[in-house]
């Protein structure tokens, strides 16, 4: 019988470990005239076959369990996309948090009833309604960006964006200082050596200027210019990157040159670390060591629980008993919300001489 010629059509795989790539290849080949076109056509079907499967297996089905290195690289993924030190650090906490508590159960799936568990276990153990809200907004970024790099369900990841956060009901009360207290801490902190110096100047510019324990570390000598004829610490970047000049007063002023001048400081950071031998680091230092101070002198002068923060509400309030216009005050504390400042100035509620001091059922000799 004679021969025929024939094309052979032949699937193959790449040997390249984890590609999967499919290829097909044409191979001549003798056959019989009554059994070319029949292997031809089985052929081409089994090629048809394996590239429908190829097709299916790049198809990944999306996660609904997120492992440990998933959640790393997602969590990267927030950290990188945060510009503030401050959110980066906030967030990473609560991540971390999360991360925890979310391994504590195996095959635990990354979905929406999983992060409502996630907040009712924080309510249960009396967090504030702001830091559930703060680890929420977290977890949810965490799931966006989850679901950007392919780690997770476009569809979980919208569900868990949707978890509600906690109402705040009510108000924290602040802490303010009266002015006999302010004085009595700028008295404590004050000295005439070095640190006595430096650290005078750190309370005078937290309680006369209201600025963050944030910007007063990263206060340089060039940011204290002249603007009609008055100091001001000018372009001031506060947070969420808000630019703002706030006005120095004069015994301030007097203060950070007094430190200055000991310090034999012209440029770079105003404040700076000074170690057991009285020597004067190059460099400023973290916002940490300016809580700690606040929290020295406290003790000293005997106020209780005074945080640097409270050195801003003090000096909103204060500026607010002297005749200063609530918008002013807005300017000076780089609030982008009146409301904000409202509360700073503890405007909702007064406790000093309160409404239900002297209503008439006190006894006579109180």
């Amino acid at each position: 019988m004679p021969r025929a010629q024939s094309f052979e059509i032949v699937a193959y795989r790449s040997a390249i470990p984890g590609d999967g790539y499919f290829g097909m290849a044409v191979h001549k080949s003798c056959y019989p005239p009554s059994t070319c076109q029949p292997r031809l056509a089985c052929d081409t079907r089994h090629v048809i076959q394996t590239a429908s499967m190829a097709n299916k297996k790049r198809k990944l089905s999306p996660k609904t369990v997120m492992k440990l290195p998933d959640l790393e690289q997602s969590k990267s993924a927030v950290l990188n996309s945060l510009t503030s030190r401050s959110s980066q650090r906030s967030y990473d906490h609560a991540i971390r948090e999360f991360i925890d508590w979310y391994c504590s159960e195996p095959r635990l799936a990354f979905n929406k009833t999983v992060v409502t568990r996630y907040r009712i276990n924080l309510e249960q153990a009396q967090y504030a309604s702001s830091t559930i809200n703060l680890r929420l907004a977290a977890i949810r970024r965490l799931a966006y960006e989850a679901a950007d790099c392919g780690l997770l369900s476009p569809d979980l990841a919208a569900g868990i964006r949707r978890v509600k956060g906690v109402k705040k009901r009510g108000m924290r009360i602040g802490n303010w200082l009266t002015v006999d207290q302010g004085k009595r801490l700028l008295a404590a902190c004050g000295g005439e050596d070095l640190r006595g110096k430096r650290d005078y100047a750190m309370i005078a510019v937290l309680l006369g200027c209201g600025l963050r324990r944030a910007e007063v570390a990263g206060l340089n000598v060039d940011d204290i210019q002249q603007r009609e004829d008055h100091w001001v610490i000018a372009d001031l970047v506060g947070k969420g990157g808000h630019v703002r000049t706030v006005p120095v007063p004069t015994w301030v002023k007097v203060a950070v040159d007094r430190w200055l001048t000991a310090a034999v400081i012209s440029t770079g950071p105003i404040f700076r670390a000074i170690n057991k031998a009285e020597r004067i680091g190059t460099s400023g230092f973290s916002p940490k060591v300016i809580w700690g101070v606040v929290k020295a002198g406290s003790a000293k002068c005997g106020l209780d629980r005074v945080a640097p923060h409270d050195l801003r509400r003090t000096c909103a309030r204060l500026c607010h008993d002297a005749g200063g216009e609530l918008e002013q005050i807005q300017f000076l504390l780089g609030h982008v919300s009146v409301q904000t400042t409202e509360r700073y100035l503890g405007c909702k509620q007064r406790l000093r001489n309160a409404v239900n001091d002297r209503i008439g059922l006190e006894p006579a000799n109180s």
